[in-house]
């Protein structure tokens, strides 16, 4: 079932603008304050309140015990992380790029994401592992990759890509709750976007449910984290410009996926585009296109089209970065290469 405009899960209440790196943060503070098990650990999170601020004020708040800055080992953070969430404490991991998260790949993919099976079930790893990605801030090519297509290959793990600081904030309280190990991926171009937030410390985004960010009757465009906004701008573009109305869908998690609001927005507007930030190849894009060819082919009225970003490393020089990542016009010519005569 999908959820409209911002999907602001099952809030009660007024709202409240948030930047989104304060909306991760207020999460944090508000599950650790309701349950002494959850504590946090990173890189640079105490003391210096974290990379991006998003723990801004909870080593004060929390004291050492539970907010843990560690040594430069990602393996050893992740790992540490594992072996706590067994033993009954809910872990969140921040490690400070997505990039380095390739370091700990051993412990999230053959340690969190396998041991619940792996042990018949008799044990649960309530292990949240936040990370940054993503282009736009000139960090070269080991700091600004798109990484979800990984973790979305690896059965056992959960994997959110919260857009807007509303589904920042709720997907990240629902991830804390869950017994399932988490991969929690935010864009650090959004941490200093603001939005509306629930003002209420019940607001949880369910996994699962995707957002449908703007209606439309023409087109179907699939957006990947910041890129569901790019999408939103691009849908704007057209129907000013080309008298195209897109519906634009913002999935949220990737594990589990809203498929069935992708499909029934597919049969709607029979043409479908998806947008993400990372490279082609084996890419979340190319996962969804065949979702989509093999159960709505006969409502397609032509291929799917993908918009991606470029299959080379992550230029360090600006305007050789701008041109690596999507924006509104190709995702515009994409829509249009789908009204062509086949």
């Amino acid at each position: 079932m999908a959820s409209n405009g911002d999907g602001n899960g099952n809030g009660n209440g007024g709202t409240k603008t948030l930047r989104y790196r304060e909306a991760l943060n207020e999460a944090l503070r508000e599950e650790m304050n309701r349950d002494e098990s959850v504590f946090i650990m990173g890189e640079d999170i105490g003391v210096f309140n974290g990379a991006f601020k998003v723990t801004q004020g909870l080593l004060e708040e929390f004291g050492e015990k539970r907010v843990r800055d560690t040594p430069i080992s990602e393996n050893t953070i992740v790992g540490a992380g594992v072996g706590a969430a067994m033993i009954g404490l809910r872990p969140v991991v921040e490690l400070m790029t997505v990039n380095f998260s390739l370091l700990a790949m051993d412990q999230i993919v053959n340690s969190a994401a396998h041991i619940h099976y792996m042990f018949g079930g008799q044990v649960s790893v309530p292990l949240v592992v936040r990370m940054p990605q993503g282009a736009g801030h000139q960090l070269g090519p080991t700091h600004s990759h798109c990484f979800e297509s990984l973790y979305l290959h690896a059965p056992g793990l959960l994997v959110a890509v919260p857009a807007t600081p509303a589904d920042a904030k709720g997907l990240l309280k629902a991830a804390i709750r869950d017994d399932n190990p988490v991969v929690f991926i935010e864009h650090e171009y959004l941490y200093g976007q603001r939005g509306e937030v629930p003002d209420d410390e019940d607001h949880l985004v369910d996994f699962g449910h995707a957002a449908i960010r703007r209606e439309g009757d023409d087109v179907t465009i699939v957006g990947i984290s910041r890129m569901a906004l790019t999408a939103t701008k691009a849908a704007d573009q057209l129907a000013e410009e080309h008298e195209i109305e897109a519906e634009v869908i913002d999935p949220r998690t990737l594990r589990p996926l809203d498929l069935d609001t992708i499909l029934d927005s597919v049969r709607k507007t029979n043409r479908c585009v998806i947008v993400e930030e990372g490279w082609p190849h084996g890419g979340v894009g190319a996962n969804l296109a065949a979702l989509v060819q093999e159960q709505a082919f006969d409502d397609l009225d032509a291929p799917v089209g993908r918009v991606t970003g470029a299959d080379i490393p992550m230029p360090y020089s600006k305007p050789l970065e701008q041109i690596a990542f999507p924006h509104e016009p190709q995702i515009v010519q994409a829509v249009l290469s789908t009204f062509r005569d086949l």
